[in-house]
């Protein structure tokens, strides 16, 4: 039998629809000065009923997002035992025999689609504790021949990998998928009007075929040559990243500025959202894209979580945004490191992550990409 996740639902299976009071949600924005922590946000007062964000939302957005970088959301809409149904059939994939897992392995994906096996994936060069199975739009790959010099994202563009005998595998992630593109849609427009943009500002770059990326993920204590790395130290490539995570716990974040570690508690079906490196660059660094890693759970414990990078075109090019005079004097400016430059154009950004994560799947493919 496979391993069976937490039950989290609300007693009626309702998940992600808890009360902000359940979650203790703050009424109004901590003071700057407050002491840091990963803040709860109720997505269900975000709007007023004239349509309009509500000024007391907005305020305390912003602040989670210039002082943290993270955050987690409750009440954003999950159907009725969705999120139960998908934690289900997630456990129920990787307690499968591994030859079977393996026939869907993403280094036989020229995309980097499919499943990777546990310690496959490398974080700042050393391999993580997990295995998992990753999954974007499907669409037909583009032809090589049509890819010219600094457009090499479109190798990104291409199938998933499913296991055939198993359709509500892919029926329940893709229905994910879809809520999961609906909120992070919402929390950009929440984000530009907290920051004084119109709503619509980035509406362009998320215009046409969107190249979210999403990922199935199993992490599993004991593995020596990980230690104690579920994912190590990294930040996020794209806008917005949406992770529902299991009640196990692990994630850690180090906000700009501090050198201790935040854990980030599990709420029974939250959301945990944080920021990527696209709304960084556009900021120039108001909003961060915080470091955070992800410690492997004990030998014999089982984590699962479901990230969702929320993400627009491949081909969009992220300009620099204006900021208010009060915010831009806050700005920190885009993170500088040479190792890992932040890029604005979304698709080579998005590539650079692969390109190191699935070394092995760059050097059978894409072999010129490598030293990138």
């Amino acid at each position: 039998m496979p391993p069976q996740p937490a039950n989290f639902g609300t007693g009626n299976g309702i998940l992600g629809v808890l009360p902000a009071s359940s979650v203790h949600a703050p009424a109004t924005a901590p003071a700057d000065d407050a002491p840091l922590e990963v803040p709860v946000l109720d997505l269900s007062g975000m709007r007023r009923p004239d349509g309009s964000f509500d000024p007391d939302f907005l305020a305390r957005l912003r602040h989670a997002a210039h002082h943290v970088g993270f955050f987690q959301i409750v009440d954003y809409g999950a159907a009725p035992g969705q999120v139960d149904d998908l934690f289900r059939v997630t456990a129920e994939f990787f307690a499968r025999p591994e030859a079977e897992k393996l026939a869907l392995h993403n280094q036989d994906s020229p995309h980097w689609r499919g499943y990777s096996a546990v310690a496959a994936e490398r974080t700042q060069g050393r391999p993580d504790s997990r295995e998992q199975l990753d999954f974007s739009p499907d669409r037909a790959p583009v032809p090589a021949e049509r890819i010219g010099e600094g457009e090499e994202y479109w190798h990104l563009q291409g199938p998933n990998r499913w296991p055939a005998d198993m359709p509500e595998l892919e029926r329940s992630a893709m229905a994910w998928t879809a809520l999961m593109d609906r909120v992070g849609e919402d929390l950009l427009k929440a984000l530009c009007v907290a920051i004084g943009l119109e709503e619509d500002h980035f509406a362009e770059a998320f215009d046409g075929d969107r190249a979210w990326m999403a990922k199935l993920a199993h992490y599993v204590g004991g593995v020596a040559e990980a230690g104690t790395q579920g994912v190590g130290l990294h930040a996020d490539y794209g806008f917005i990243t949406l992770l529902l995570q299991d009640e196990v716990g692990g994630l850690e974040v180090r906000p700009h500025g501090q050198d201790a570690w935040l854990p980030v508690e599990p709420i029974p079906g939250a959301l945990v959202v944080n920021l990527g490196e696209m709304l960084e660059v556009a900021t120039d660094g108001y909003l961060m894209a915080t470091i955070h890693r992800v410690q492997s759970p004990p030998e014999g414990v089982d984590r699962y979580s479901v990230p969702f990078f929320y993400s627009p075109r491949l081909d969009a090019v992220i300009e620099q945004v204006e900021l208010s005079a009060e915010l831009a004097a806050d700005a920190r400016g885009a993170s500088d490191d040479p190792v890992n430059p932040m890029l604005a154009s979304f698709g080579s950004n998005m590539l650079k992550g692969f390109v190191r994560a699935h070394p092995k799947v760059t050097e059978r493919f894409h072999p010129e990409l490598l030293d990138r």
